[in-house]
């Protein structure tokens, strides 16, 4: 069963790591996110759950703005040819979530470690960096150090690569 926002909340509680959260409309896109930026200070993030050709999964966390060809980012990150987007089903089966929800914190629904997690190096250049808490009608400011040691605490150790161009 997925991990619920409070449950992540909890988490990070635990771990002693501020999250302070900011409630809004829900947001499905980058673009529809952007109001967000003068109330909320730091670097906001984008997600792209990808799959490779045999099977293995990605979880891509960059800025906002940042681009990615797709054709290549498989030389980068380690895959066994090109990638494409994970499917739906598969999202929800590996990380929790559903499209529109995608966060770093999804790590937190992938005990078994299935997923890749991998950071654009630019994106630790903020002090803050701010995601979705598993459901995308908030979003969830934290610190670059914090974020690093909760993800330490899922089990994972991100990549991190200058995967944007």
């Amino acid at each position: 069963m997925p991990k619920t926002r409070q449950e992540l909340f909890d988490c990070l509680d635990a771990l002693g790591i501020a999250h302070p959260t900011t409630d809004h409309a829900p947001v499905f896109t980058v673009a529809e996110s952007q109001s967000l930026r003068d109330q909320i200070p730091g670097g906001h993030t984008k997600n792209l759950f990808l799959k490779d050709k045999k099977g293995a999964y990605f979880l891509v966390t960059l800025e906002e703005n940042a681009e990615v060809n797709l054709k290549s980012i498989h030389t980068l990150i380690g895959a066994s040819g090109r990638v494409s987007f994970g499917k739906p089903e598969a999202l929800m089966d590996k990380l929790g979530v559903t499209p529109g929800s995608v966060t770093i914190f999804c790590a937190i629904n992938d005990p078994d470690h299935d997923v890749t997690i991998v950071i654009d190096a630019p994106l630790m250049d903020n002090d803050i960096i701010n995601a979705h808490p598993l459901i995308n009608d908030a979003t969830t400011s934290i610190g670059r150090e914090d974020l690093m040691r909760f993800l330490s605490h899922t089990g994972h150790e991100p990549l991190i690569l200058k995967v944007s161009g």
